[in-house]
């Protein structure tokens, strides 16, 4: 998926495309800027068809990651990019968002443990997603 889009963040008044590795990309760093922890970004091309990426983290409390996901949707529908759809907002333990060709999972720290993403997702490639890596 390519979506074209004004892209503020790159060139005042451009237009751009974002491809879903940026997407992924740019879900993690805003889940950072929002104190998310132990974040990954997993390429899962090839492993499933179900999406390309998927992005994991982890918040403190409920109040957290309904701002992360909050804050989640507002970036990327800044770039024209919406959701497929969303799950475990309300309860805020385990936060599905569905952008097709990436998944974000956030989570609290006791269902993250219980779920263990990384281990289901183990053989997949992690994508480095900070500037300083």
């Amino acid at each position: 998926m390519k979506v074209l889009t004004q892209n503020s963040d790159r060139r005042p008044g451009g237009i751009d495309t974002i491809d879903p590795k940026e997407i992924a990309i740019l879900c993690a760093k805003t889940a950072d800027d929002k104190k998310a922890s132990d974040i990954f970004i997993f390429d899962v091309q090839g492993l499933t068809f179900i999406t390309d990426f998927l992005v994991i983290c982890s918040g403190f409390n409920e109040r957290q990651l309904q701002g992360i996901a909050k804050e989640i949707e507002l970036k990327l529908h800044s770039y024209g990019i919406h959701w497929m759809g969303m799950e475990g907002y309300q309860e805020a333990k385990w936060i599905l968002m569905d952008y097709g060709d990436v998944i974000v999972h956030l989570f609290d720290k006791e269902m993250r443990h219980f779920y263990d993403l990384e281990l289901l997702w183990g053989d997949a490639q992690k994508l480095p997603w900070k500037a300083d890596i």
